[in-house]
């Protein structure tokens, strides 16, 4: 290993190994800044155990860093999902990915398989793809903007450099992987700089170093003081609230971002922000489904609606299926919509949360 090469791999370390203690500081409210803790360390095991000399070698103590590098795609998974996820919420199946990576990739290590070696290659991809996945799937509902811009500068660029790096090894020869290990190394280390300066810039202007993942509950936040809500963005907030309120735009079959803000007469950019900063709301769904819920549970609690089946109360107001209502419901409620309502016409008082 070269100077160049020694210098860029120290420099990646050493910027990772930062990364992770000052993501160690919010791990115990974060389940996402856990999750950058350990993906710091699976970088570090990858920039270790593909150095020349220990590439293509296999000695003892070199097993447990192998293992951890080579499961770092299901890493990036699981922690796009909590980064990025409004919804998210700690499960211990959403492990699942990280064990069947690292019991494939110890398979492929101490076999020496090459069909083993691909299908931890396989599996890599495939894993890349849903963290990539998890990045765009809430984009268009994100109301937080510095997110939306986290989620392509940040998400989508590690994706792309995960799975190169698991193309590259795949279909390389030796002789090529090990000329080309400088380039890898500076890949990395342009990342990790790129990540360093992001997580700098958000703590400079005062928002979290990550997206941090909020609630399931979809509890309305309290808008912001009046003094801080010029003429214009009142008159907005008022439009706003004849639309979903009064109007109930919310039940229209195709209804979304896009349509709220042409109802509106505004960029959807500029509707983003308006719920965002002076709603305090951060999820377009969450903040839609505390209307739809309202109703719903105010349909539920009326004697007069006791024959209505739930299914059509819940699609009345909004909601495409059963499922996403359900869970919405329990989430906010923590009772599912058959025992709220039995609670509220027996008079038990069942209390949203």
């Amino acid at each position: 290993m070269n100077a160049l090469e020694t210098g860029l791999r120290g420099g990646a370390i050493a910027l990772l190994v930062l990364l992770a203690i000052t993501s160690w500081r919010d791990a115990r409210r974060e389940p996402a800044a856990r999750l950058t803790v350990l993906f710091d360390i699976c970088a570090i095991a990858y920039l270790i155990e593909s150095a020349p000399g220990v590439a293509f070698v296999t000695p003892a103590w070199i097993v447990p860093i192998r293992i951890l590098s080579m499961a770092t795609p299901a890493v990036f998974q699981h922690w796009a999902a909590a980064s990025f996820d409004d919804f998210y919420a700690p499960k211990w199946w959403r492990w699942l990915p990280f064990a069947a990576t690292a019991a494939i990739a110890a398979w492929a290590i101490m076999s020496g398989s090459w069909f083993a070696y691909r299908v931890a290659q396989v599996a890599a991809l495939a894993l890349v793809g849903a963290g990539i996945w998890e990045t765009l799937k809430g984009f268009r509902s994100d109301l937080v903007e510095q997110r939306r811009r986290l989620r392509l500068a940040l998400a989508i660029v590690a994706g792309v450099v995960i799975a190169a790096v698991t193309t590259f090894s795949a279909a390389a020869s030796q002789p090529v992987r090990a000329s080309a290990t400088v380039v890898t190394a500076g890949g990395v280390l342009m990342f990790v700089l790129a990540f360093a300066l992001l997580r700098l810039r958000t703590q400079v202007r005062g928002a979290p170093a990550m997206p941090a993942a909020a609630s399931a509950a979809v509890a309305a936040s309290p808008p912001a003081p009046a003094a801080a809500i010029d003429a214009e963005e009142r008159a907005l907030l008022d439009r706003l609230q004849k639309l979903m309120e009064r109007d109930r735009i919310y039940r229209e079959e195709a209804f979304g971002l896009a349509r709220l803000a042409q109802c509106m007469n505004i960029p959807e950019y500029r509707l983003r922000r308006l719920i965002n900063q002076c709603l305090g709301q951060r999820n377009f769904v969450a903040f839609v489904n505390q209307y739809r819920l309202a109703e719903t549970m105010a349909a539920l609690a009326d004697p007069g609606q006791r024959e209505v089946p739930v299914l059509t109360i819940a699609l009345d107001a909004g909601f495409q299926s059963i499922g996403p209502f359900n869970r919405a419901f329990k989430a906010h409620t923590g009772v599912t919509p058959t025992e709220f309502r039995r609670a509220r016409l027996e008079g038990e008082g069942v209390a949203a949360s």
